[in-house]
């Protein structure tokens, strides 16, 4: 049988409702234990026994809200629980104290223990409302910091890309000027050929020039006064 010294609300000692399976619970509770009951209350099996254990209905006196809360300070220091932030030990003790603390208002007036409990559930929902929210939020955040090192590593690897394609311009960009300057130097190398050969062409055309006038006045100067003179012997020799 499970006890209640794990837990600051207080239980009655927990009875047998059922033997076996096909029996039924029974039903020998009051109006006021049915209203604790829906504070808290504890079923468990064991074997073919079913147990369940109710709220306390007795009331409580000033010692026992005393000892109560010096069982939630040795709680709280046995477990560990931590003084600040986010803790579930710290947040189920007090959850556990605070139903404690319901209970020993319902059992002096059920209207104030009623009302004590829709702010215990409005504080729940609260609760609920926030993690969920919170646990959006980690998820989200998770997600943002995931999609920030993927778009990190797509920039490394764009910047790669970059760099390879820098490299690459300036090699093409290093073989284009290579290319222009040969270029540069073939086209000086035929114009000062091109010009030599001009020069020479001209310089072999004026020396035929000259070489044909020169042919020619050796040629007057040298043969004819030859026929000359052999033209005025022959018309002597007629003469004669």
């Amino acid at each position: 049988m499970n006890s209640s010294s794990d837990s600051l609300l207080k239980f009655d000692i927990s009875v047998l409702v059922k033997s076996s399976k096909s029996q039924k619970v029974s039903n020998s509770r009051d109006g006021r234990s049915d209203f604790l009951t829906i504070i808290c209350c504890r079923e468990w099996s064991k074997g073919n026994k079913v147990w369940v254990q109710k709220v306390s209905s007795a009331p409580s006196t000033r010692a026992d809200l005393l000892q109560l809360q010096e069982q939630l300070d040795m709680k709280l220091e046995q477990e560990q629980a931590r003084h600040a932030g986010i803790c579930p030990i710290r947040r189920e003790l007090y959850s556990q104290c605070f139903d404690e603390l319901i209970r020993q208002e319902s059992v002096l007036c059920e209207e104030r223990g009623l009302l004590l409990l829709r702010l215990r559930d409005e504080i729940r929902m609260s609760m609920a409302a926030h993690q969920k929210l919170y646990e959006n939020t980690l998820s989200h955040g998770i997600r943002h910091v995931m999609r920030k090192e993927d778009l990190q590593e797509r920039i490394r690897v764009l910047e790669n890309e970059k760099q390879e394609l820098l490299k690459e311009i300036n090699e093409q960009k290093e073989n284009s000027d290579a290319n222009k300057k040969r270029q540069t130097e073939m086209r000086e190398t035929a114009e000062k050929k091109y010009d030599e050969e001009k020069q020479t062409n001209q310089k072999s055309k004026y020396f035929c020039v000259y070489t044909n006038e020169f042919r020619l006045l050796f040629c007057f100067q040298h043969f004819e006064p030859i026929n000359v003179q052999n033209s005025s012997s022959t018309s002597i020799k007629k003469k004669l």
